[in-house]
């Protein structure tokens, strides 16, 4: 055979790769109103960096007929390129091809590059279009199933895994993604469930269809599985990006330090009149944290689940942080189960990529109720504890006004190793509100009172004025300062680089026993 043919032959095998299942199901994908695997890497990556690796790769079975029937690359691209000039390594699920369905072969291509990024120390992206497991091989495509999510254990903590859901995920499909730390869903086009509805109405009588079991809103809101919901897959491909901006490449590097546009010692007086004279009064704590960090920018994560609590990404002075923050506009942004394992999951997920954690104390302890205490609130709470208690990161706390019982202990205080601890002079530090306490300490007078309502009302004062502000827990060294609001930004970029050098460890242990 000649050079030239040769040649040909390369290409037109390329060419072949390049074709997916067919310009039928190409087109099809698209009247669906999807992209395609290789234009979805078009979007998300930076223009001609892609390297595709094993594009010749099939099938291996000769069952059911699948011996007539293969394809090159088997469902999936692969390879690395460039988000920004920073390498990323990822797969892209082709669901022209056997429905993206995932075989051993299909499976070992994923493996390669998980193994790549883990050796590279570079971020993982998944871009997941399959209906599970291929059928047709049996218990083959479940162990193949099963050395995904080995991988995605072992990268866990050390390069960020990133999940884009973009066509309906089933079975062991979706089990991989929960394992990743991000995941990204499309609106009305994206859906994760265990079980379909057929098999729902089957089992349990429930009639239900994809989107009220599996879809974007469902898992953003309900379940909390879902960390982002774009209207389309551009959307989600470029929030992808946006995300990775963010993030260090790997456990072993800082996050990246932009420059500073923003003035580092920027004071805002509206922060000084933000919190309300009347603690029984909500305010948007998200105002106040779009005051202080770079540009106003919050790029928040699980915005609308558990919404009590925020959580997200921002800079200040030019550096990656974690934002956690109560939200007293929300339940008055008292912790509940659900928000207690939201901001644990991501003070985890900063702690073990070197983001320095900010967090916004507005909290009146946990949610009382038979529902939470049924429910394990507990255990729930004792997450966020943990994560907090075993985070080495640089850790800075503002009060803004309540910190009130074991909550205040949990939102990162200086007990639990909290580097820089400042307070609002709106800041209120006790064991609970006035009004409780005062109801438990003077019980007995309170009922021989002549006028019990004038009479709580005045040891309620006495209460608030000894215990309602921060110059008691000052004056014992739980706070390091007391600042005027206005000041909260340049104190906390002072803060951050003051911290820069922070050395911290955890005792020798294989690992720690976090109350799941």
């Amino acid at each position: 055979m000649s050079d030239d043919a040769r040649l040909e032959r390369l290409r037109a095998l390329r060419e072949q790769a390049q074709a997916g299942g067919g310009a039928d199901r190409l087109e099809a994908q698209h009247a669906r109103g999807r992209l395609t695997a290789r234009e979805r890497l078009e979007l998300l990556l930076d223009k001609g960096s892609f390297r595709e690796t094993d594009q010749f790769v099939t099938h291996r079975t000769h069952d059911f007929g699948l011996e007539e029937l293969r394809f090159l690359t088997d469902g999936v691209v692969t390879g690395w390129g460039t988000i920004e000039g920073r390498l990323v390594y990822v797969f892209s699920q082709d669901f022209t091809v056997f429905g993206g369905s995932l075989g051993e072969a299909h499976a070992k291509k994923i493996c390669k590059i998980m193994d790549m990024a883990l050796k590279n120390g570079a971020p993982l992206i998944g871009l997941n279009d399959s209906g599970g497991a291929l059928i047709q091989e049996g218990v083959v495509s479940l162990g193949a199933y099963a050395e995904i999510f080995l991988r995605n254990t072992l990268l866990s903590g050390v390069v960020p895994q990133i999940s884009a859901i973009m066509g309906p995920c089933a079975g062991g499909a979706v089990y991989s993604p929960a394992l990743t730390d991000f995941i990204f869903m499309v609106r009305s086009s994206s859906y994760m469930f265990v079980t379909g509805p057929d098999v729902v109405k089957t089992v349990t009588r429930e009639e239900v269809d994809f989107e009220s079991l599996g879809g974007a809103d469902v898992h953003a809101i309900t379940s909390g599985v879902c960390h982002y919901v774009a209207q389309t897959e551009a959307d989600c491909l470029y929030m992808i990006r946006l995300l990775l901006s963010y993030l260090p490449q790997n456990n072993m590097e800082d996050p990246p330090l932009v420059p500073a546009t923003d003035d580092r010692l920027r004071t805002e007086q509206a922060l000084n009149h933000l919190v309300p004279d009347d603690a029984s009064k909500p305010y948007e704590m998200r105002d106040a944290i779009r005051l202080i960090v770079d540009h106003g920018v919050l790029f928040e994560v699980h915005e609308r689940y558990a919404p009590n609590v925020i959580v997200g990404f921002a800079r200040l002075g030019g550096h990656s942080v974690g934002i956690v923050a109560n939200q007293p506009s929300i339940l008055a942004g008292v912790l509940d189960i659900n928000s207690s394992d939201k901001a644990a999951r991501f003070v985890r997920f900063c702690d073990s990529f070197n983001l320095p954690l900010i967090t916004f104390v507005d909290v009146p302890g946990f949610l009382p109720g038979t529902g939470q205490e049924h429910g394990g609130v507990i255990r729930h709470g004792a997450k966020l504890l943990y994560a907090y208690c075993e985070a080495t990161v640089p850790k800075l706390t503002v009060i803004t006004r309540k910190a009130y019982g074991g909550a205040y202990d949990v939102m990162s205080s200086k007990h639990i190793r909290g580097d820089l601890n400042l307070a609002w002079p709106s800041a209120e530090l006790a064991v609970m509100g006035p009004d409780g306490a005062v109801n438990i300490i003077f019980r007995k007078e309170l009922t021989e009172a002549s006028n019990p309502e004038a009479r709580k009302a005045e040891l309620a004062s006495d209460y608030r004025e000894k215990f309602a502000n921060p110059y008691i827990a000052a004056s014992l060294g739980y706070l390091d300062d007391v600042i005027e609001p206005s000041e909260t930004r340049p104190r906390l970029i002072n803060g951050l680089e003051m911290l820069s050098n922070k050395r911290a460890a955890n005792p020798a242990k294989k690992h720690g026993n976090i109350p799941l």
